[in-house]
């Protein structure tokens, strides 16, 4: 990262990506920072690019997946094959868009407008890079891998759900490979996230690295829950924070007096954080509309990885009463849900949370 000469952005969150300062990247022909945040933990990568207004960006592939997210602009992309690009593919985008170029295929970017595209990518490049070491090899293979892509007129249209059972809940996994915008998206009720938690599961271009739509409303907040490392979290719309901490410091760590343990990071469109591996955390909306958060994370249910299973354990869905890794509401420490209360106040809001009988 650093012999790319962009800047590096380090921390446990950013409260707006589209507001980091950008240099040239010779590499894509574009301007970028990399964001390195403690909950990565070389898991995944992340970047958010820049394309000025009419002009593209290089062609390029690489070994590594990658999940791209539109902020702001629009425009489109060419897909296609090594030695190939008489069947190049072409599909537009704008803000809002979600898109994973598949594995090892030549893209390229084209910014359409007037103004500039800025752009979040999400990737695998760190777990690649520690595995190969071989910049050229990542970069310039000739290998295609026909199982992740071939030039179908639908490739970039086509679609399905399947409903899946989701450690005891049930939910809906799309498999698609663009989300024209994920802020019109179908989102199914997961109940046992969380009060009023919608959450709908995608998966695109056979990627292992996945992700997936929550939504919930306003007054509203989820359970504390924690999981492995590597999961980056965008905020789409609404405002409000979420409250981090490492097992070490108690189910309830305000009550048990380990409140300097608890990471604080606050949000509004065009942020994102990344909870570290085993950390409860817990998100508020305070603003005055849904809240609609993007997760891109391991975890795909058609192409998933050992280290991810590991991770998981028994599962996010599941009280930690039962060996799982949630807190339920009435096992939660008494002050998440005074704070939550206090912050909506000082905005003219009230908390339309369920009641609950502390345990």
């Amino acid at each position: 990262m650093a012999q790319e000469g962009v800047p590096i952005i380090r921390g446990y969150g950013v409260e707006d990506v589209r507001e980091l300062a950008r240099s040239a990247w010779r590499r894509t022909g574009g301007k970028a920072a990399f964001i390195d945040l403690h909950g990565m933990e070389g898991l995944t990568g992340m970047y958010v690019g820049e394309i000025p207004p009419g002009a593209a960006l290089h062609p390029e592939r690489h070994l590594h997946e990658e999940v791209t997210c539109i902020l702001e602009g629009s425009g489109a992309t060419e897909v296609w094959l090594p030695n190939r690009e008489a069947e190049k593919q072409t599909f537009e985008w704008q803000k809002g868009s979600l898109f994973a170029p598949p594995l090892n295929c030549w893209h390229r970017m084209h910014n359409g407008g007037r103004e500039p595209v800025v752009y979040l990518a999400v990737t695998s490049a760190p777990l690649v890079f520690d595995l190969f070491r071989d910049e050229k090899f990542i970069f310039d293979s000739d290998h295609f891998f026909p199982s992740r892509y071939l030039p179908r007129p639908d490739y970039f249209k086509s679609e399905e759900r399947f409903l899946s059972e989701m450690e005891g809940d049930t939910g809906m996994v799309w498999v698609t490979n663009l989300i024209s915008d994920v802020r019109g998206a179908t989102i199914d009720p997961v109940k046992k996230k969380g009060a009023g938690v919608k959450i709908t599961c995608f998966e695109m271009s056979g990627n292992a690295l996945v992700g997936h739509l929550a939504e919930w409303p306003v007054g509203r907040y989820h359970k504390a829950h924690h999981h492995g490392g590597g999961a980056v979290l965008l905020i789409w719309r609404s405002r409000g924070y979420t409250l981090m901490w490492p097992q070490e410091a108690g189910v309830q760590p305000f009550a048990q007096g380990r409140e300097d343990r608890v990471v604080r990071v606050d949000w509004k469109e065009g942020a994102v954080f990344s909870p570290p591996t085993g950390w409860f955390h817990q998100h508020f909306n305070t603003g005055s509309e849904a809240a609609l958060q993007l997760a891109i994370r391991w975890g795909s249910q058609r192409y998933d990885v050992g280290f991810s299973k590991a991770m998981r354990g028994t599962g996010v869905y599941t009280s930690y009463r039962e060996g799982g890794t949630l807190i339920e509401y009435e096992d939660e420490d008494p002050r998440i849900r005074t704070d939550f209360e206090l912050e909506l106040r000082q905005d003219d809001l009230k908390s339309s949370m369920p009641a609950v009988a502390y345990r």
